[in-house]
């Protein structure tokens, strides 16, 4: 299933990625560092979901609160409740 995730506190505006049978597929953040953050989506492609979230959650970026890193753990945490929810 496909989402679209609304970051919060980062420079990235948003994340786009999917998730099948567990794993990651297609992250694109809108906005941000653009390497970076294609070497992430490139990191987590094809991993499990639940093993990024364990690594990115809670990861920060200077004096922020949260980082694009710790937003894309967000962001797979809601999908998985999400999926959760509707099974």
């Amino acid at each position: 299933m496909k989402y679209t995730y609304r970051t919060q506190g980062v420079c990235s505006s948003s994340l786009e990625f999917e998730i099948e049978e567990g794993l990651i597929h297609g992250v694109a953040f809108e906005g941000g560092c653009d390497g970076n953050l294609k070497a992430v989506g490139k990191l987590v492609e094809g991993r499990s979901a639940k093993e990024i979230i364990s690594v990115l959650d809670g990861n920060l970026c200077g004096d922020k609160p949260t980082s694009c890193a710790d937003q894309l753990a967000k962001a797979l945490r809601a999908a998985l409740d999400r999926e959760a929810e509707e099974a």
